[in-house]
């Protein structure tokens, strides 16, 4: 059977960066998630660190719908989590990959997001979190389709992937590989472990069921040495080449030559057993700053075969992407739009940054925004900060309840009039929130500097200056994304520009009327709409 991407991996169609600490340009080591869950309401998650009595239990609820799942046994210490990075810098971020419906645990207790958040508060390094997801999946179940895990501490990234096998087995099928330190890796979801090598106790880990499952079910046959888990798992059809793994390509253009002999592959046209399929994880050219990760996270395959140029689905005002669902059908056939990493119906989006040779109260820091990270700013979040801000994590605001306290919804609402008239909107938008994020990178040091003469006589002291600054930098950023958002609908109204001079809108020499002017169409549109009507819409010559 192959990956049942429409009816899973599309309700979390996520993207994962993992960044090694010889492949950064500072030696941190980096990962991301984009949370694309089409309309779900997340704030910032926090889980105070705590001692807990023998014989004490925890409840687990599904993250993404609530329900009450069981319980399981608390650990007797648990650390603190803000987000999805701990209080010594472990960070898991996922991408949902579905894999075979069947293998599915519907009596399992623990889900995807639940079994996160447990080794958060667990786990002291990467290695540690993967002992503990994976031992507490086989003791009470995983409820989850496929997931692939970036799992990441100061020192190491590891990708992490899981399936279940099959209801009330309370078993799981896996494997875990750490990324080399000079390597970056993607997955977006699709599997994207293939063959692995059983003998490298170093760097692999695995279940001793990954291949005998599969064996056990038909789907694979021949030598151990042999197994491919996506090929089992996973196998990569159409849509797990062209929506998924074509974000994987996207962000490895950039920073390898020679990418493009990899897009009949993307493409998805071609059976597998004629395309050359790409590799886990690449070697880049350059390192990455966490500004270029945040560009990855923007990217709507620009300048790729992919990209959305002189395609009509961009609108007249050149949106990068086509609206969702991915699918169309149009008189009996089947259509699909492009899926792009940066994407509207992201929840939030991060970048964690862990970096070793700093105190883990300072070295750890999650670039945190809510909605798509193309339209918003990321603000920092240092792992330690025991209270969120505010606006991200706003009392009585949730998925159907706006709020103008809260970021999710301010940046909703200027990122929603920006994805209508992208040409005209973006640019302003784009100036505002560089602004911020140049402004936050210019202080990082500073701010971290002092920080650190704190820590050497107040521990407490430093602690409060960390969460301080970062609710006062998330707070910040909502109040200059309010002033953009009433600035955009009073310059943009109607269809018409008023313009500014000297941060002022001009109005007329009575004082009553604004000075405007009216865009109309571009010229690559204009000449578009000409070619797609023809005379249509000419005006005729006069005769004089």
């Amino acid at each position: 059977m192959a990956a049942i991407l429409m009816g899973v991996s599309l309700s979390d169609a996520c993207t994962s960066i993992i960044v090694g600490k010889k492949a950064s340009a500072d030696g941190s080591v980096m990962t991301t998630y984009n949370c694309d869950s089409y309309g779900t309401f997340h704030p910032l998650y926090h889980y105070a660190a705590g001692k807990h009595m023998a014989g004490k239990m925890r409840d687990v609820y599904d993250r993404d719908t609530r329900v009450y799942h069981g319980q399981i046994a608390e650990a007797p210490e648990t650390y603190n989590v803000i987000g999805d990075i701990n209080e010594w810098q472990v960070t898991i971020s996922e991408t949902t990959f579905g894999g075979r419906h069947e293998m599915i645990d519907t009596t399992g207790i623990l889900d995807y997001g639940s079994l996160m958040a447990i080794a958060l508060q667990r786990s002291k390094t990467a290695r540690e979190a993967i002992t503990v997801m994976t031992t507490l999946a086989d003791q009470y179940g995983y409820c989850s389709s496929g997931e692939s895990f970036s799992v990441c501490d100061p020192n190491e990234a590891w990708i992490l992937e899981m399936v279940g096998c099959g209801p009330g087995s309370k078993r799981v099928a896996w494997v875990a590989l750490r990324i080399p330190d000079e390597a970056i890796c993607v997955h977006a979801n699709q599997s994207r472990i293939s063959r692995f090598n059983m003998k490298d106790k170093q760097n692999v880990l695995y279940s001793k069921n990954v291949v005998s499952y599969a064996r056990s079910q038909g789907w694979f046959t021949g030598k151990d040495s042999d197994f491919s888990f996506n090929d089992a798992y996973d196998e990569p059809d159409f849509g797990g080449r062209r929506y998924c793994d074509a974000r994987v390509w996207t962000i490895y253009r950039k920073f390898a030559d020679g990418f493009d002999r990899y897009l009949p592959y993307v493409e998805g046209k071609l059976p597998l057993d004629q395309v050359e399929r790409m590799p886990l994880w690449i070697i880049p050219n350059r390192k990455l700053s966490v500004q270029d990760v945040q560009m990855c996270l923007r990217d709507h395959y620009e300048g790729t075969a992919l990209a959305m140029d002189n395609d009509p689905g961009q609108g007249i005002y050149e949106s990068p992407f086509r609206p969702s669902p991915l699918k169309f059908t149009v008189d009996g056939k089947d259509y699909f739009n492009e899926r792009p990493v940066a994407t509207m119906q992201t929840a939030f989006t991060w970048i964690s940054q862990m970096r070793s040779w700093m105190p883990r109260e300072v070295g750890g820091v999650l670039w945190w925004a809510n909605d798509d990270g193309d339209v918003a700013a990321y603000t920092p979040i240092y792992c330690n900060n025991t209270i969120q801000p505010r606006c991200y994590n706003t009392p009585n605001a949730d998925a159907v309840t706006f709020s103008m306290d809260n970021a999710y919804w301010v940046c909703n609402w200027v990122g929603n009039m920006v994805y209508p008239r992208y040409s005209l909107l973006y640019p302003e938008l784009k100036q505002v929130r560089d602004s911020l994020e140049n402004s936050y990178f210019e202080k990082q040091p500073l701010v971290e500097a002092h920080a650190m003469d704190l820590l050497k006589n107040d521990r407490r002291a430093a602690l409060k200056y960390l969460n301080d600054y970062s609710n006062g930098t998330a707070e910040q950023m909502l109040t200059r994304w309010k002033q953009l958002a009433t600035h955009l609908i009073v310059k943009y109204n109607d269809g018409i520009v008023r313009q500014e001079e000297n941060g002022r809108f001009k109005m007329s020499s009575t004082g009553f009327r604004p000075v405007t002017t009216r865009p109309g169409y571009s010229q690559k549109v204009a000449k578009k709409l000409v070619e797609l009507t023809g005379d249509r819409f000419a005006i005729p010559e006069e005769k004089k």
